[in-house]
């Protein structure tokens, strides 16, 4: 736990980073899958920035682990995180608006807070909680409510998403029930090079290649994600984990949507009906409810999360 006081301005800085860059990142990955094939793009990105991450993580000390066990929880986070959940995100955002997409991805809150309560180490909901859930989960049906009727053919790639993010919170949840001894910026860095690479083998495999055309919006887009997301982002998430409260840090998740509406809005025309707005709103109410603090006092952990919470 950091002693003396963090820097209010690099605080400023980093809470700004995280915010614009990851609620900004829904919409490159749109421009991204809208030319490029989804598997083989994003396993691009993924293996590009476990790259550079395990360079940085190196430079400062870290080595690369021994133990077979280390690699086993690089292997279950990479399949969770980076092939199921940013995987099932891309291939359905050929389909979803990215504004809406973002919203739906607030939903891992709720599985993570549901998920946690189970187990011997659960912690039982309080009746807050339990509401935010109830009020979330009620505001995920308004949002994914289809403009021309209810059919399945019309919301099938809305559930893909969910499952996306019910993917990302079993993966939180493993990685809070593991003891590693692997450096937190090493530890991502192979699981996002673990998980491109499968990604990229999939795509491969399904004649991604192929299918290849880039395009100056999609490759722009491209690197955006790999250097801004998952490099410039989630350095300075991973100082705000150590620096800030888990209350403060918890905005991320409700500020980012907005943030990924009105990108949506301004780079790909995209508008949310009356409807989703009113599930918007019932969403972030229940994300509030579910991530303020029961009153004890929380510490702030001293590990960044496994990966950034973005497609």
């Amino acid at each position: 736990m950091t002693t003396s006081r963090p820097n209010p301005t690099l605080l400023y800085l980093c809470f700004t980073a995280v915010y614009l860059i990851w609620g900004s990142a829904f919409a490159a990955t749109k421009l991204v899958v809208q030319d490029l094939p989804p598997l083989l793009a994003v396993g691009l990105r993924f293996t590009i920035a476990g790259i550079g991450l395990a360079v940085v993580a190196g430079s400062r000390g870290a080595a690369l682990p021994r133990r077979a066990r280390e690699w086993q929880h690089f292997a279950v986070m990479a399949l969770f995180l980076i092939v199921l959940s940013s995987g099932l995100n891309a291939l359905a955002m050929r389909h979803v608006t990215s504004s809406q997409s973002a919203l739906l991805n607030v939903s891992s809150a709720f599985w993570i807070a549901l998920l946690g309560t189970l187990g011997a180490r659960g912690h039982p909901l309080t009746a807050r909680g339990g509401a935010g859930l109830l009020l979330g989960f009620a505001g995920v049906v308004f949002l994914m409510w289809p403009h021309a009727g209810f059919a399945l053919a019309n919301v099938g790639w809305n559930f893909v998403i969910l499952a996306g993010c019910l993917a990302w919170a079993l993966g939180t949840q493993y990685y809070r029930r593991i003891r590693s001894v692997t450096p937190a910026l090493m530890f991502t860095a192979l699981e996002m090079l673990i998980g491109g690479l499968a990604l990229g083998a999939i795509g491969v495999s399904d004649g991604d290649v192929s299918r290849w055309h880039a395009t100056w919006p999609s490759v722009g887009a491209l690197v955006f994600l790999t250097v801004f997301s998952s490099g410039i982002a989630y350095t300075a998430f991973g100082y705000l984990m150590r620096n800030t409260t888990p209350a403060r840090l918890a905005t991320y998740a409700y500020v980012n949507p907005a943030v990924a509406a009105l990108v949506g809005w301004v780079l790909l025309g995209e508008r949310l009906s009356g409807l989703q707005l009113a599930g918007t709103v019932i969403i972030l109410i229940g994300v509030v409810l579910v991530s303020l603090p029961d009153g004890a006092p929380t510490p702030s952990s001293g590990a960044s999360p496994p990966a950034e919470a973005t497609p």
